[in-house]
């Protein structure tokens, strides 16, 4: 992966941007201005951020996986330590389907009735590839969501979920704190 060097990165014209952040020269933006992003971070090629109003705030120590789009008006927050496998989308705004309105962005917004909602991603969240996240959606720290799952609904903290939509599979274990307490010390040695 080709990435750019903190020059190339200062032009993207991110709101904020942390140390340590690798972000491939494939990778797009738009309203970066609206993007926050925190330390020790590796977005791979072919991500997409695409910040609304809302923005989109991604903590420290995240990986985002090459095809990976972030789009909407409303709010995204990724906390820290957090994983996206390929090919996951995460919405912040979302078209009516039902028919009583027109969909898509090349259309007047009296004709559409999109609505958008803040998308809560808690620390430790690993999502599995080809997954899908929709607006007002809060998955709590330390969840798994697994492969091409569709997230509607919000996911209890420590626990895994699957399948469309996505369902409680069981809990999930914390000794991930036990290895992040371990990892945040040896950092300060």
């Amino acid at each position: 992966m080709s990435t750019l060097n903190k020059s190339q990165i200062k032009k993207l014209g991110l709101k904020s941007v942390g140390e340590n952040v690798r972000i491939s020269d494939k990778a797009s933006f738009y309203g970066s201005s609206n993007i926050i992003i925190g330390d020790n971070v590796r977005i791979d090629d072919f991500v997409v951020m695409s910040a609304g109003e809302g923005g989109i705030i991604i903590g420290s120590h995240i990986h985002i996986a090459v095809f990976c789009s972030f789009l909407g008006a409303g709010q995204i927050v990724i906390e820290d330590f957090s994983n996206f496998s390929s090919r996951v989308a995460v919405y912040s705004s979302n078209d009516d389907y039902s028919g009583n309105f027109m969909t898509n962005p090349t259309i007047n917004s009296k004709y559409t009735n999109v609505s958008s909602g803040p998308v809560q991603i808690g620390k430790h969240t690993i999502v599995g590839c080809g997954s899908v996240i929709l607006p007002n959606v809060s998955i709590g720290e330390g969840t798994a969501i697994g492969a091409l799952s569709l997230v509607k609904g919000n996911c209890k903290p420590f626990s895994i979920y699957s399948g469309v939509p996505a369902r409680y599979i069981k809990k999930r274990s914390k000794k991930l704190l036990d290895l992040e307490a371990k990892f945040l010390n040896s950092l300060k040695k």
